[in-house]
């Protein structure tokens, strides 16, 4: 039987750029704060919003649940849209102490299907944030679909644009091993950043050229 393609791109990019090890945090909390903070904007403007609550000791449960929306603001504006950013991390605090005990290590032994519900009625967190939130930092098998995901799979003729976020999930989370959607996450991002780029992408260096199905004029 062939190899299904989202099987074959998965070897070909891990052959080429190894372990990555994504998701670039220290503790879970962490990681929950920069699902939030990386929505509509760069890895490099989180990283600056990150290191300056870092500096401020500000990056834990404690420090945020206390810290009023404005001192919050100041601490995340690299990261821009800060004003609604500050209001959802106040909000998924307050999932965590309503809900979970004020617990991240209670609320990762909750099952899959009840975590992602409660994630997903919380205002402003979409399916994207959620799921990084319990691959990342709650180590739940949940594929991860982001912009980079429909760009290449897009080109290389797998998705027509049209699909929705859910049927996108379903398509890798059948064919490929929940142990890898961390790593298979991570190996998209660095194809897009490197390779797969949304303006001018570099086909002829990419290493999935040679699937010989790239269409680098779709989904610009």
């Amino acid at each position: 039987m062939k190899e299904p393609l989202v099987g074959r791109v998965y070897s070909i990019l891990n052959s080429h750029f190894g372990p990555l090890y994504w998701w670039p945090a220290k503790t879970p909390f962490e990681v929950m704060v920069g699902a939030i903070l990386t929505q509509n904007t760069s890895w490099a403007n989180v990283e600056k919003a990150i290191n300056l609550l870092k500096q401020n000791k500000m990056l834990s449960i404690k420090a945020l649940r206390q810290a009023k929306l404005d001192v919050i603001q100041k601490n995340i504006r690299p990261s821009g849209f800060f004003v609604q950013k500050s209001e959802r991390i106040k909000r998924l605090i307050g999932l965590i102490d309503s809900e979970f005990k004020g617990s991240i290590s209670f609320m990762a032994n909750q099952p899959l299907p009840q975590l992602r519900e409660m994630l997903l009625a919380t205002n402003g967190i979409g399916p994207e944030t959620a799921d990084s939130i319990l691959l990342y930092a709650l180590q739940k098998p949940v594929f991860v679909v982001d912009a980079y995901t429909r760009r290449i799979f897009g080109r290389i003729g797998l998705l027509v644009g049209t699909e929705t976020y859910e049927e996108v999930r379903c398509v890798f989370e059948k064919n490929i091993e929940a142990e890898t959607y961390n790593q298979y996450h991570a190996l998209i991002v660095e194809t897009a950043k490197n390779f797969c780029k949304k303006r001018v992408p570099l086909c002829i260096e990419c290493p999935l050229s040679g699937l010989k199905l790239c269409n680098p004029k779709l989904f610009l």
